[in-house]
This record gives structure tokens, sequence and C-alpha cells, in this order.
């Protein structure tokens, strides 16, 4: 039974350092390596109410409370909308 628990956390510190060592590998790679793309926090994701797309919100164009991926989309919306009014 002693046996069974020390192979046990000898395999949890095993692990958590070849963790450590794959972060930093991985880390020192997109240091080296700048032409990699690097994943970029674009906020929250909104739908389209036209196409019903989801984008980032920062490249979302919004009109009251509705968002549109494009300014066509949100004309296009506004028309049927005026349309049906």
């Amino acid at each position: 039974m002693n046996l069974l628990i020390i192979r046990l956390i000898i395999f949890a510190v095993l692990f958590w350092a070849g963790l450590k060592l794959y972060r930093m590998y991985r880390e020192w790679q997109l240091e080296r390596d700048p032409d990699q793309p690097k994943r970029i926090d674009d906020g929250q994701m909104v739908r389209c109410d036209y196409c019903r797309v989801h984008l980032p919100e920062n490249d979302a164009v919004r009109q009251g409370d509705h968002w549109f991926c494009s300014p066509e989309h949100r004309d296009k919306y506004l028309e049927q909308k005026d349309l049906t009014s």
C-alpha cells in the first residue's frame, strides 16, 4: 500500500514537471517565431440579426440593440423592418 502511494506521488510530480517544461517550450517557441499567429482576445461574440452569423463584438456593427456583421446587412435588416411595419 505504501509503495502504491509513493508511485502515485512520483507520477504526479513527473506529470507536473513535464507540463511545466512543455509550457516553457511553447512560450520559447512563440517568442522565437514572431510570424506564428498569436491568440488575440476579441471580446464577446455577438450574432448578426440579419444572417445569424456569430462574430467578435469588435468587428460587428451596432444599431441600437441589434448587431450586424456588415453595414450592408444592417441596411437590409432595417429595410425589411420598415416594410413589415
